[in-house]
């Protein structure tokens, strides 16, 4: 009763405002305002974006540039890709492709003979951080030239807040924001070859005459439930990990970007709760 009494009524005419107001107001997959729970995302940092109408369906941390670990990839496959290089040339692995990956895996010994084609397919499906060198080693003038060409396209992207010197995603130095993520992933998703090996389940390699089976890093491609039209995951301990793709979720193109997810499942448990909140959103297509 005394902690009744010590409320003034503007106290409590704010504090039965709070009850009955809801805590956060997004936008809605039609584009308007309206009062919607927020998505249970448990990554530091996230944004979902409708292409439909370019609105933002939920965000969180989505202009702080952060670390980015293996997204760094897609603009390496960019890249590459425009330069125009011959996808079936061979390109052989050296010892300057491991001293480029200290701290990275890879199944790829200096001597092994790769096409391009096969390099950029396990650099952007399984994330081979060997391969990623070697694609970004080969560019014409070289690896400076290459990271170069990847701030030029950040640049020409507006990705006002990405920078990258390296082109594995091993560095913490490269950074960018969710949104700015979510350009690069619209820029990805226009190639179809990016497309293509991004979202295959599995590929098989042959070095040496013995065959490397690869699988993809993200397990929601092999799921018949989902549509992935391209994707990339990443992890590096200063980055967490980290999830970006265009899916398809109720007929509309979604961008999901998530950042920063410490546990070893909870970048797919995110995305699968984005998409279930978006499939409790009202209708509101009048249909």
């Amino acid at each position: 009763m005394q902690i009744v009494r010590a409320l003034t009524f503007p106290a409590v005419a704010a504090f039965i405002y709070l009850l009955l107001v809801p805590a956060v107001t997004l936008a809605s997959p039609s584009g308007d305002a309206r009062p919607t729970a927020k998505p249970d995302v448990h990554s530091h940092a996230f944004y979902v974006l409708d292409e439909t109408d370019s609105s933002v369906l939920a965000a969180r941390n989505e202009q702080v540039p952060a670390p980015i670990a293996s997204i760094t990839k897609l603009m390496t496959a960019l890249v590459v890709l425009e330069a125009e290089q011959p996808m079936d040339e061979m390109l052989k692995i050296t010892s300057a492709d491991v001293r480029g990956t200290v701290g990275g895996n890879s199944r790829l010994a200096p001597g092994a003979k790769l096409s391009r084609g096969d390099l950029l397919h396990l650099a952007l499906m399984s994330s081979e951080n060997r391969a990623a060198h070697s694609l970004c080693r080969n560019y014409p003038d070289g690896i400076a030239a290459c990271v170069q060409a990847m701030n030029d396209k950040a640049a020409a992207l507006g990705m006002t807040t990405a920078r990258f010197v390296e082109p594995t995603g091993l560095s913490s130095h490269n950074v960018a924001s969710p949104e700015d993520l979510a350009k690069l992933v619209l820029a990805a998703a226009q190639n179809p070859t990016i497309s293509e090996y991004s979202t295959d389940a599995s590929h098989a390699v042959y070095v040496n005459r013995q065959r490397l089976d690869y699988r993809n890093t993200n397990r929601l491609v092999g799921n018949p439930a989902w549509r992935v039209n391209v994707q990339k995951t990443g992890y590096i301990s200063q980055a967490g990990r980290c999830l970006v793709m265009q899916t398809v979720i109720d007929g509309r193109d979604i961008v999901i970007v998530l950042l920063n997810s410490w546990g070893t499942l909870t970048r797919i448990a995110d995305a699968k709760r984005i998409r279930s909140w978006m499939e409790s959103l009202p209708d509101t297509t009048g249909t």
